[in-house]
């Protein structure tokens, strides 16, 4: 769970259960913790239809947390989107390349004590029509909900990346379930740090590396080390193309 690029949980779930496992008691301990230091702080819960659980929003709307969440199209759904969806489809053919359109309206689940607002995102290319919907907890513009505030999960998805890809989240090689939940706590640790890093590395070429160039270009670097009773010296290459700006970084993380 991310907040901005800000990792705020990272836990591993066994293979033999949902993706949404224990997903509503994570969620309640941070809100918990959150709202301990911040109690008037907006808080928005939003994730892909993988996390859609009745449970999981009945105790959003009890406990005043905001949510924008994925749900899977049934039939019941794409009967309330038979108009507009005609109507895109429509565009579509007189324009003659991909149009898309949102949708809102209310809709009740059998399992849902009351109605929630769905926005649908209705599209129609060459492909045909693919339609998409959300869960809201708030009434406001469809477009600003769906493109502005869920589609920005997606960056979500490559902070996931940077741990996976970069940091070694995926190692779960052991058959033990705690020491895969610990390397991957691990992982988060590593992750947090070179976050703490990039805050010292704003309007430098190495803003916006990833986690594996950084290490690559700024950790793994060989040099020369000399230590005396006074001072220790760090002798790097003079092909080193970064010394620089490695240089300007060790100065302002050790001042003095």
């Amino acid at each position: 769970m991310f907040c901005g690029r800000h990792l705020l949980v990272s836990y591993l779930r066994t293979s033999n259960r949902s993706d949404s496992r224990h997903s509503w008691a994570i969620l309640a301990l941070l809100v918990k913790f959150i709202r301990q230091y911040w109690p008037d702080t907006r808080i928005v819960f939003r994730g892909d239809s993988g996390f859609y659980r009745p449970r999981l929003l009945s105790w959003c709307d009890r406990n005043n947390v905001d949510y924008l969440v994925g749900i899977s199209k049934n039939s019941r759904l794409l009967k309330e989107v038979d108009v507009p969806s005609m109507l895109v489809r429509r565009a579509h053919g007189e324009l003659g390349e991909k149009v898309s359109a949102t949708y809102r309206f209310q809709y009740q689940a059998r399992t849902w004590k009351h109605p929630r607002w769905v926005i649908a995102r209705l599209e129609e290319g060459e492909l045909g029509a693919n339609p998409r919907f959300i869960i809201s907890s708030r009434y406001d513009d469809g477009v600003k909900l769906y493109y502005e505030q869920y589609c920005a999960r997606g960056d979500m998805e490559n902070r996931i990346k940077d741990q996976q890809l970069c940091l070694f989240a995926d190692r779960t090689s052991s058959t033990r379930w705690w020491t895969n939940q610990w390397r991957l706590l691990l992982s988060g640790f590593a992750y947090t740090l070179f976050e703490r890093l990039r805050a010292h590395l704003k309007k430098t070429p190495f803003e916006r590396m990833s986690a594996s160039n950084l290490r690559l270009k700024l950790i793994k670097v060989g040099a020369v080390i000399i230590r005396n009773t006074r001072r220790i010296r760090v002798l790097m290459s003079d092909a080193y193309p970064y010394k620089d700006e490695l240089s300007d970084l060790v100065r302002r993380l050790v001042p003095g």
